[in-house]
């Protein structure tokens, strides 16, 4: 792998986080058992490593075990600009808000681009938009 990949300790969601990632994103989720692992640092049902795979985005996601601490986003965003045609970016916009909050809407800018940010059920912060030469 060459490209940077977030990877999230979530609080006990990891299993339900990444199937509703694989939905959005139209890919698969491949996830591991921490009793698969032969860990015993928490119960054997939780996920000691997922991912989202074969598709357009690369996350990777574990439940918080142990002294680890859950994941916050503050300050930063998952930025799909440009990622995908105009009509794809629009979907994963408005999946991603389901059960999350729109923080801006999908939305024509001043200087041509069209973009938005939403906060998705999991906390992930994404920023999702495209120029005008991108429509088809």
């Amino acid at each position: 792998m060459t490209a940077l990949a977030p990877y999230v300790y979530l609080p006990g969601t990891a299993r339900e986080a990444l199937s509703f990632y694989a939905d959005v994103f139209g890919c698969s989720a491949q996830m591991h058992t921490v009793e698969e692992f032969g860990r015993t640092d928490g119960p054997p049902d939780l996920i000691a490593h997922g991912f989202i795979s074969d598709g357009p985005v690369t996350l990777f996601a574990a439940d918080a075990t142990g002294d680890q601490s859950p994941f916050r986003c503050q300050g930063m965003m998952l930025s799909l600009l440009g990622a995908a045609p105009p009509e794809t970016l629009r979907e994963w916009f408005h999946n991603l808000a389901q059960g999350g909050q729109i923080v801006d809407d999908l939305q024509a800018r001043p200087w041509g681009a069209t973009d938005g940010q939403v906060i998705d059920p999991y906390g992930l912060h994404w920023l999702i938009g495209y120029e005008q030469d991108d429509t088809p």
